[in-house]
């Protein structure tokens, strides 16, 4: 479950950010260079904030029957 929540929120700010750079300004790419670098160093390191910001809110915990 937290994994699809950490996919959908980086998926969700990558779009963001290229329809910002495309209507904005193009430094809202670095928004996007920002999301595909932690998720390039959390697949090596096991590192994820969103992960850490989730278990701290209680999202993404199997409930018990």
């Amino acid at each position: 479950m937290k994994e699809r929540i950490v996919r959908a929120v980086a998926g969700t700010l990558v779009l963001t950010s290229v329809v910002l750079a495309y209507l904005v300004s193009y430094y809202w790419l670095a928004l996007a260079a920002f999301v595909g670098l932690n998720l390039l160093q959390s697949s090596f390191t096991r590192f994820c904030p969103l992960e850490i910001i989730l278990d701290k809110a209680g999202i993404g915990k199997q409930k018990p029957c």
